[in-house]
């Protein structure tokens, strides 16, 4: 009676614990458009933090590791807002711009190659219809290029949107560090004291894998992203810049980047110069920096603390994404890293409990009858 009062317990715990994440999970969509500042301010806050705490160790008072933290992230952020995203949107405007010149380079050069390499007759395959379809699929490559960069940076609403967030999330930031300490301090208070010992242990493991996540793998990236972007450009690519960031942004997945970047830069050089030459700078290029990563990088920032399978993360993406937009997109990494956290605390105690070893306790009482004990 007592196993079976225990279950239903945990099944009502489970249930319950849905029923709560549903509700969060609805109240996050319904609020996104105004909570994303505040994520985001959250977000720069926990990564500041540590550098305050340090200073603040150094003698310095809060409120001047703070001012000292906060300008230090507003330089970053500013550095990255006027020289890189500018860069960026002249690559993708000249993007869209040589698409038709791409096109003419494969119906004139890439075909008539491929298929006399492959000692294939060019007038059997429908050659016209080929060039019909790549001209159609250019053209809309193009317009979508295009569209996409005129919404991102030359859409009035999303000026105004950006410029609205330029200033609410610096003063949500320099609050939210200056009073983090405190706000944990309050929050640890509130716990209820059986309680507390378990949820501690648990936060330090969650912050330990947030840590070793968010602020090491925010390093790699970055890393990355200039090793790439650097070595494209001494290769004289012309989609450098824009090709190395999103290796970098997408390297958070074990060799995604890698593929991806390697990818996206062959053909660019293909289309670009026309030779092998500059494929195997290329690929010298990617070969440095996945060496880089995985010799340097990601030992010395990021370290094996995250646990997180590669599908894990894919997953925690595309599921966040998919059910609260870009707000989803910013969360789900942190929020797949606590629950693997808990879900491997429960593990642990399932384990330990005799839930595990019910069935070995009911066959050594069986037998305990058996034998008359």
């Amino acid at each position: 009676m007592t196993r079976s009062l225990k279950v239903v317990t945990i099944l009502s715990a489970i249930v319950l614990a849905g029923v709560v994440a549903a509700g969060v999970g609805w109240f996050l969509n319904l609020l996104a458009p105004v909570l994303t500042p505040f994520f985001a301010a959250a977000f720069l806050a926990y990564l500041g933090d540590p550098l305050a705490d340090f200073l603040e160790a150094k003698k310095c008072s809060r409120t001047l590791s703070v001012i000292l933290v906060f300008f230090l992230l507003t330089v970053l952020i500013f550095i990255g807002i006027i020289l890189v995203i500018p860069s960026i949107e002249g690559q993708v405007s000249s993007l869209a711009a040589k698409v038709p010149a791409y096109q003419n380079q494969m119906l004139n050069s890439w075909l008539p190659y491929i298929t006399d390499k492959l000692g294939i007759d060019i007038n059997s395959i429908g050659t016209g219809q080929i060039k019909q379809m790549l001209s159609s699929e250019s053209k809309t490559l193009q317009s979508v290029i295009t569209s996409v960069a005129s919404s991102i940076f030359g859409s009035g609403a999303a000026i105004v949107a950006i410029v609205g967030n330029l200033v609410l999330i610096p003063v949500v930031t320099f609050y939210l560090l200056r009073d983090w300490d405190d706000i944990v301090a309050k929050v640890h208070v509130l716990l209820p004291r059986y309680l507390e010992p378990t949820t501690l242990r648990l936060v330090r493991e969650s912050d330990a894998v947030l840590a070793a996540f968010i602020r090491g793998q925010i390093m790699v990236m970055l890393s990355l992203a200039i090793i790439y972007s650097v070595g494209l450009g001494i290769v004289g690519l012309d989609l450098a810049l824009l090709i190395g960031v999103i290796a970098g942004l997408v390297s958070f997945v074990p060799y995604l980047g890698f593929i991806i970047g390697i990818v996206l830069a062959g053909l660019a050089s293909l289309l670009q110069f026309g030779d092998v030459t500059h494929l195997v700078y290329v690929v010298i290029v990617f070969g440095v920096g996945q060496a880089a990563e995985g010799m340097v990088l990601t030992p010395m920032l990021v370290g094996d603390k995250i646990g997180l399978h590669p599908v894990a993360v894919i997953f925690a993406v595309l599921a966040g994404g998919q059910l609260f937009g870009f707000i989803g997109v910013l969360i789900a990494l942190p929020v797949a890293a606590v629950i693997m956290v808990v879900l491997r605390y429960a593990y642990q105690r399932y384990l330990q409990s005799g839930l595990y070893g019910a069935k070995l306790c009911a066959d050594q009482e069986m037998q305990d009858e058996g034998s008359g004990i």
